[in-house]
């Protein structure tokens, strides 16, 4: 069995190659268009409105029957 040589680059030279690296992925996504963005911007922004109806409800709820066992 043949040992490969392992070379190991040193300081700028492997910052250089990891930002090459990051370079070849960025160019390979896909980036959403601009009516996308909108539309995944307001989806959000609804789950977050009914997450935040919905424990504000259950808070009021739980407070409520902490009232009356107290």
């Amino acid at each position: 069995m043949a040992e490969q040589a392992v070379v190991k680059k040193k300081g700028f030279a492997r910052v250089a190659e990891y930002f090459k690296g990051v370079g070849a992925e960025l160019k390979k996504v896909v980036w959403p268009t601009k009516k996308e963005t909108y539309k995944y911007t307001l989806v959000v922004i609804v789950v977050c409105a009914l997450f935040a109806l919905l424990f504000w409800v259950l808070d009021t709820v739980f407070l409520a029957l902490l009232g009356l066992i107290v």
